[in-house]
């Protein structure tokens, strides 16, 4: 845009190909380079070599919306642009020129002439050229190095050779950007060219307001009665939330009257809308964000979190100097998502209502290996050479450059130039926007393979338009909420409202669960390092949990507080915070920063930066805004207002140091006590109805750990595991009092229409009540009926799994499909054989079982060539500390990190025989020499060490145990890692 100004370029128009995505990005930086903006769309069919069909460009922003419908139609359908523009009213239409073409304009039609045609219009006729005719100059580049870099991004769109890129596959050289004089120069003999494209640009004007906000200014039809819904809606939740007490309702009022001022009522009432329809639909949510700050918020049941509780202010969050609107992340099932947004979709308006864009950018690698295959390198060659370039590219040497030949000299510089450049557009993961003009006021959409229209712009370009998002998430943990209470109620005939939350908080049982880690298969508490953190916090209450939901985020952990806080719970009358200012500000978290508020607080009151300034800087230390300008500036004024304030210059590092390494990742305190009342809601389920519970987490496959690691839970809560079964089980998992019948959609390799089939005529038409019946009515192939054989899935024919394969194989003789014949007016009754009674090993079964689900069904440690279980097990850990022993457990997960030496290391979760739990930590010698692998029983041999009451192996060799299918047994064995 300086480029423009600075050369007498006083006006531009915007007209990418079939995108409007920088529409509002040129408008505002036309406006601060003090050049009169204008929008426009470069209409094409990408298939057809790109050839430019028509421009549009728009008179003002009706017209811009017009272009936008027009567009948006082709996106939306997938139809071809047609050679000739519609009948636009508010828009000019300019096409390439072609003979005989200005024979045939509309009024709003002209012809564009380029540099190129100058020579080709000598034979047209001059009365028509100087009426219909205009300059068309392109600026698609800014130099020859920018067009050789478009040329190598069509030829990566091509999949081609650059030396097989065609002419009409690319742009021209002549789209390089050029002064006035240049420009007057091109059509000197053709003046007037260039006064009717003055012309035409002066009867266009686009006027963005980036000020006013743009979502749905109106619920019901007007703010008056906004407001008077709300206030009803909160009343009879202030009810509910707090039995109408005086102080809640006052700061009720309040918030409602701060909402209605700045026009934010539409916003609570879309966001309690929603909610309602979850409600009716039997969907469960979690509303969380800064939104659950307000009690309003509470009271209109889109958060389960009382502000009033957690101390949390609503003004830090929504007041009459801030305008930006509460957030409000809505979770809600991931069988239940698209549904709600469907629900926004009709009850707001397709032409209102869009997905939120995303753009997706090229990234270094990928880059390098694309151009490699450009140029025509081998693949050998690339691949060797990535490594290389990756080391390069991080060192960036102008040495290592040297050694490179041209080709890869070129990878390496322009893989510089498109990384972190657009790639292409998708969608964005749950942001929605409803608009209160028709969204193509503001942007083209698409139609992506989700389903729903998406923007052209994306979050950021929002934000900067004042078109507020509305996130709504999908999450497996409320999924199996939501499946265990339906599972309870048909399994124990037991209805539960799972949102009596403050039950649930005083409950000494759920709180004595969570002191001591018993939280497998509950939402954010099951990880082994969560488990570990409310062990070491004698986690026993709510408020303690909120403050672990964050400690655990990577921020607190890599600010190097994490162990301190635990240090400074455990010794709260001990420890000297920092500096007094910090110990004033942060004495509720020990002196710690645990929450995304307290970066506000540390650089508004500790350094003296403006509450906003405090915002932007926390919103700049998250690793997607570093890149603004604006940090370095609120770097300087920290470490100037400290200074001015006197702190040593070690204290005010230290500081930064925490809040720079803390703040990308953290929760704001209203998100951690969202999370810890989903966690609360998952714990009560645990507690009271474990094998259903475990039954929906199996069924959710969204957990921590594999669905083998929640079969032992169950089995561990007292469950009979069943192998799936014909006439007993479902798709999913299912239950039958303490019976528990995996579902066939676990076994590996059985086609998913067989699959769901099975169960569904077995309801339909009974029972099966032969193999002969089973394969009538299924007609499942050879492999198919194998598979189901092999996995017990027959077992209610009385017969073993060899007689069944037996059969099977007699039944099916050379075909693929059953020899039965469903034709047959009297079928016959079915043909008995007489097979030896072959017998079947429970190490052959638990084989089988390996091979089709994944894991065995009885428990792994009974397949060892060995007796051995260890010298101790995990339960008995807290009697050994200090001494070396050997343990037996199988793997569940690991985790691999670097020391802030650069060395790895490793943990380890293990599983005992008794299915307890113990971890297992290899520092970077031992990870070296026995690096855990993969999933498998081991022998793991170390010192029992202990940190604020728990327990862990540190490890100094670990071996891997053989286990044998066969039917006699072996002595005992060990395979090295």
């Amino acid at each position: 845009m300086a480029y423009l100004a600075g050369n007498g370029m006083g006006t531009a128009a915007l007209t990418d190909i079939n995108n409007t995505s920088a529409a509002w990005e040129f408008v505002d930086y036309c406006r601060q380079a003090g050049v009169r903006p204008l929008l426009g769309i470069d209409f094409r069919n990408m298939e057809d070599n790109a050839a430019c069909k028509y421009i549009g460009i728009a008179k003002d922003n009706d017209g811009f919306m017009e272009l936008n419908i027009h567009l948006s139609h082709h996106l939306h359908t997938e139809e071809r642009i047609s050679d000739r523009a519609p009948a636009f009213k508010k828009a000019f239409v300019i096409y390439p020129y072609r003979p005989r073409l200005l024979q045939t304009l509309k009024e709003n039609e002209f012809v564009g002439v380029r540099p190129q045609d100058i020579n080709r219009i000598i034979m047209e006729d001059e009365a028509l050229l100087k009426k219909k005719a205009v300059a068309l100059l392109p600026v698609s580049f800014n130099n020859k190095e920018d067009y050789y870099l478009h040329c190598l991004l069509r030829t990566m769109y091509r999949n081609t050779l650059l030396s097989k890129l065609q002419i009409t596959d690319a742009g021209t050289r002549h789209e390089c950007a050029i002064t006035m004089p240049q420009y007057l120069d091109l059509y000197k003999q053709y003046p007037y060219l260039v006064a009717n494209t003055q012309a035409l640009m002066e009867q266009c004007t686009i006027d963005f307001d980036y000020k006013a906000h743009k979502n749905k200014k109106s619920f019901l039809g007007s703010p008056e009665e906004d407001r008077e819904l709300l206030l009803a809606e909160c009343m009879k939740g202030l009810a509910y939330r707090y039995n109408n007490d005086k102080e809640a309702e006052a700061r009720m009022l309040h918030e409602i009257d701060v909402i209605h001022k700045l026009q934010f009522t539409s916003y609570f009432l879309t966001v309690w809308d929603i909610v309602k329809y979850a409600d009716r639909m039997g969907y469960y949510y979690v509303g969380r964000g800064s939104g659950a700050n307000s009690v309003a918020a509470y009271c209109l049941r889109i958060t389960d979190v009382d502000p009033i509780e957690l101390n949390l202010f609503f003004e830090r969050f929504l007041n009459l100097h801030r305008n930006s609107p509460p957030d409000f992340d809505m979770d809600f099932s991931w069988k239940d998502r698209d549904d709600i947004i469907d629900y926004m979709f009709r009850k707001h308006g397709v032409g209102h209502t869009a997905m939120l864009g995303s753009h997706n950018t090229f990234q270094f690698r990928a880059v390098a290996r694309e151009l490699g295959k450009v140029y025509g390198l081998p693949k050998s060659e690339i691949d060797t050479f990535i490594g290389s370039t990756e080391l390069n590219h991080r060192i960036g040497t102008s040495k290592a450059a040297s050694l490179m030949d041209k080709y890869k000299q070129k990878i390496v510089h322009f893989s510089h130039r498109l990384s972190k450049f657009p790639h292409y557009l998708s969608v964005h993961a749950c942001g929605v926007v409803v608009s209160d003009a028709p969204m193509h006021y503001y942007t083209a959409t698409q139609i992506p393979p989700k389903g729903f229209p998406i923007t052209h712009f994306d979050m950021y370009t929002a934000d900067k338009m004042k078109i507020h998002k509305l996130d709504i998430l999908s999450q497996r943990g409320l999924g199996h909420i939501k499946d265990c209470i339906e599972i309870v109620k048909k399994n124990k005939g037991e209805t539960i409202d799972i949102h009596r939350v403050q039950e649930f908080k005083k409950d000494p049982h759920l709180n004595h669960l969570l002191m001591h880690g018993k939280s497998i298969g509950c939402f954010y508490i099951e990880s082994p390092a969560m488990r570990q953190l409310m062990r070491k916090l004698d986690c026993d209450n709510y408020l303690t949990l909120v403050a672990a939901s964050s400690i655990i985020r990577p921020g607190v952990s890599e600010s190097g507080m994490a162990r301190e806080y635990i240090l400074r719970h455990h010794n709260r009358d001990k420890y000297v915070a920092i500096h007094p200012k910090i110990q004033e500000i942060l004495g509720e978290t020990y002196g710690v920063m645990v929450y995304q508020e307290d970066v506000i607080k540390v650089a508004h009151f500790f350094a003296g930066l403006t509450l906003a300034e405090a915002d932007m800087l926390r919103r700049a230390m998250a690793w997607k805004f570093r890149v603004d300008d604006g940090f370095k500036q609120m770097e300087e004024k920290y470490f100037a207002n400290c200074a001015a304030f006197g702190y040593p210059r070690e204290i005010a590092d230290e500081v930064w140091r925490q809040m720079e390494g803390f703040a990308g990742f953290s929760f704001c305190k209203a998100h951690s006590a969202s999370y810890a009342v989903e966690s609360y809601q998952s714990l009560f389920l645990k507690a009271y109805y474990p094998l259903e519970f475990m039954v929906g987490v199996i069924n959710n496959f969204g957990g921590y750990y594999n669905t083998e690691f929640y079969v032992n839970e169950a089995r561990r809560a007292g469950a009979n595991i069943h192998a799936p079964c014909a006439n007993r089980s479902e798709y999913l998992t299912i239950i039958e009092g303490i019976d528990i019948y995996l579902g066939f959609i676990h076994i590996k390799s059985l086609e998913t229409t067989m699959a769901q089939s099975i169960p569904l005529k077995r309801e339909k038409n009974g029972p099966y009540t032969s193999l002969e019946d089973f394969c009538e009515r299924i007609k499942p192939g050879m492999e198919q009926l194998f598979i189901l054989v092999k996995i017990g899935a027959l077992r209610f024919t009385g017969k073993t799994k060899k007689q069944l394969l037996f059969e099977s194989l007699f039944l099916y003789g050379n075909k693929k499909t059953p020899l039965v014949d469903k034709n047959v007016l009297f079928p016959e009754p079915a043909l008995t054989y007489n097979f030896p009674r072959i017998g079947q090993s429970t190490r052959e079964d638990a084989m089988q079982e390996i091979e089709l689900l994944g894991f065995p069904l009885c428990p792994r440690f009974d397949l060892l060539t060995t007796d051995f279980r260890g010298d101790i097990k995990a339960r008995d850990m807290v009697n050994n500390l200090g001494h070396k022993v050997t343990m037996i457990g199988y793997l569940t997960n690991t985790k691999t990190s670097k020391t802030r030496h650069g060395h790895y290391m490793q943990f380890g979760s293990f599983m005992d025989d008794d299915n307890d739990t113990f971890e297992a930590v290899l520092f970077p010698e031992t990870y070296k020499r026995y690096p855990l692998l993969e999933k498998a029983i081991y022998a793991i041999t170390g010192k029992v060490t202990e940190e604020f009451g728990v327990t862990s192996l540190e490890v100094q060799k670990c071996e891997r145990l053989e286990i044998s299918f066969s039917v006699e047994g072996i002595t005992r064995q060990y395979a090295s890692v």
